[in-house]
């Protein structure tokens, strides 16, 4: 923080500026809540709005006031980005803790307050690591991690990597999840469980439950026992008593029995109403090595099982998931009946199909990638996580859209613009300027050669300072643009065309003819922008505005869209990734 000299009624900034102490408290105050709410990521322009909204005496200071709104905003996100942002929570907790109310309310708008005691609150997100999080994941990482800092709880990330032969596991998945989480949510997972890990655990449990006669081993094959589920009729297995059952339990582990021969199941009744919950299957024979744990266990899990277990062993008090998982809920409260526990507090949200991303799924994602249909996980095509990262989405656009869409079982289906448009809300304001001219077309104008043109590096004024432009006299325009007799160089001039060369008729706007962007021929790098179109990638050449560019930033290149700096050689071609309009 700058330096600042404190007495008891005023404050004098170092810029020279005096304040009282009570103007200085309360734009740290809400400088310190913007950066909170945006991860670091606070803008002068919200913060001053705010503090003018509460002290509209001050309107009339509003240009004087922006040394130390600047001031404080530098600060509240360097705490922000250096201490994390629970630091910056702390603060406000200490100094001013109305502001915090804010924070709460902005989410339980979108968040309906969770059910039961929410006085020691745990959630979990458990993802199968058989790739990245895709956008369908990123719901489960905001909701549960929104609903732990509303209630000062925690939230475990659970790998439920019990599947060795259908969804195999990735080994570098689990730190792209972990990564991938904390972008997301703004902060590490509190805790982390691999349920490979966690193996011995679950067999025990059901070693216990066999023990009790709360389990059975199954020998009927998967057809016969379908039989006997839809004909709501006990399976022969049904019948054997505790001692039986414990052998071949032993025969399942030992290795005697092979995949497919036995499974454990849950007593429940075979007369319930829903098939699903009949006497369901907990545990099955896996003799496909795990990535992590290789051929150690013969004997896994299935995920109900499992996850219910796990949930206990957590003290996980709620879960929010999907409806689609209501038989889960289900299916493990009869379990938890078995072991005289009580089951989480649970809420539900509906499906949301993004009309752009659809028909795809982590599964299908992967075989197209291992095909070779699919550069990778972060092929702009994917709905992935690493994608959307690559692309330039901010985190908090991501946040405000599954917080607003709350937890509604209510099927919704949306357009990526929703998303596109929550983002260009997040990042416009930090966002420079450039300008790009696809398929460009060389021009020459009379009498231009050593004009200065300084176009803002932000139209509205929330970066400072300007692109300096030197000018010869010859510029660069868009092909589709050149059959135009007349145009507007965007911020120069209105000029004439014939052929190849042009005149200026006006430095003013005289008239409503086109306006075009441009380039002077001395800031021209070749560049090619890449887009995402359907199946394809389109690469559209042209040049961008050599300018203090930098790989990783996004620009919105004027006209066209934002887009991700993603490589730039000294001498090469500049890579572009598109983002959105």
């Amino acid at each position: 923080m700058k330096c600042c000299i404190y007495t008891e009624s005023l404050v004098i900034m170092s810029e020279g500026d005096v304040w009282s102490a009570e103007v200085v408290a309360a734009v740290r105050k809400f400088a310190l809540q913007n950066a909170l709410e945006y991860n670091g990521q606070g803008q002068v322009g919200s913060v001053l709005g705010r503090l003018l909204s509460e002290r509209p005496e001050l309107r009339g200071e509003a240009k004087r006031l922006m040394g130390i709104v600047s001031q404080e905003v530098e600060s509240a996100n360097a705490m922000a980005l250096d201490e994390g942002v629970d630091a910056v929570r702390s603060e406000l907790e200490r100094s001013a803790p109305d502001a915090l109310e804010r924070e709460k309310h902005r989410k339980i708008e979108g968040l309906k307050e969770l059910p039961g005691d929410t006085s020691s609150v745990v959630l979990r997100f458990a993802p199968n690591p058989n790739g990245p999080l895709t956008l369908g994941h990123s719901r489960g990482v905001v909701i549960n991690s929104e609903y732990a800092k509303m209630h000062d709880g925690k939230v475990v990330l659970r790998f439920d990597d019990t599947d060795t032969r259908v969804k195999p596991p990735i080994p570098a998945a689990y730190h792209w999840i972990e990564d991938e989480y904390e972008w997301l949510a703004g902060r590490p997972a509190d805790i982390i469980v691999r349920a490979s890990d966690r193996m011995p655990v679950y067999l025990e449990f059901a070693s216990k439950l066999l023990a009790e006669g709360h389990c059975y081993v199954c020998r009927c094959s998967a057809e016969e026992f379908r039989t006997y589920r839809e004909s709501k009729e006990d399976c022969p297995c049904r019948s054997k008593d505790i001692s039986e059952n414990l052998s071949d339990w032993d025969s399942m582990n030992d290795g005697s029995y092979g995949e497919g021969d036995a499974v454990v199941r849950v007593r429940t009744e075979m007369t319930l109403p829903n098939p699903a919950l009949r006497d369901w299957p907990a545990l099955r024979i896996q003799h496909s090595p795990h990535p992590i744990v290789g051929d150690r266990y013969r004997v896994w899990p299935l995920l109900d099982f499992q996850s219910a277990i796990e949930d206990y062993e957590q003290r996980v008090t709620h879960i929010v998931r999907g409806k689609d998982l209501m038989d889960s809920t289900r299916k493990q409260t009869l379990l938890y009946e078995h072991l005289g526990w009580t089951y989480p507090q649970t809420l539900y949200w509906g499906r949301v199909k993004v009309h752009e991303f659809g028909g795809f799924s982590t599964s299908s994602m992967r075989a197209s990638i291992e095909a070779g249909e699919r550069g990778g996980w972060d092929d702009l095509r994917l709905p992935t996580i690493q994608s959307l990262r690559r692309r330039g989405f901010d985190a908090q656009a991501l946040r405000d859209f599954w917080i607003e869409l709350g937890v509604t079982q209510k099927d919704i289906s949306v357009s990526m613009q929703t998303i596109e448009s929550m983002n260009s809300s997040a990042i416009d304001a930090k966002t420079e300027r450039r300008s790009f001219v696809a398929n460009p077309v060389c021009l020459e104008i009379e009498g231009i050669e050593g004009t200065i043109v300084e176009p803002a590096k932000h139209p509205d004024g929330e970066i400072s300072g300007a692109r300096k432009w030197t000018l010869s006299n010859s510029v660069y325009i868009q092909e589709s643009d050149f059959g135009n007799v007349k145009l507007r160089l965007k911020e120069f001039a209105d000029i004439s065309i014939s052929e190849s060369h042009a005149s200026v008729d006006s430095i003013d706007r005289s008239d409503e003819r086109p306006i075009v962007q441009w380039l002077p021929e001395n800031l021209g790098r070749e560049a090619v922008l890449h887009i995402p179109e359907g199946e394809d990638v389109l690469a559209i050449e042209g040049l961008i505005e050599n300018y203090e560019l930098r790989v990783g930033n996004v620009y919105q290149l004027e006209r066209v869209g934002f887009a991700v700096l993603e490589e730039l050689a000294e001498d090469g071609i500049v890579k572009l990734v598109w983002l959105h309009s």
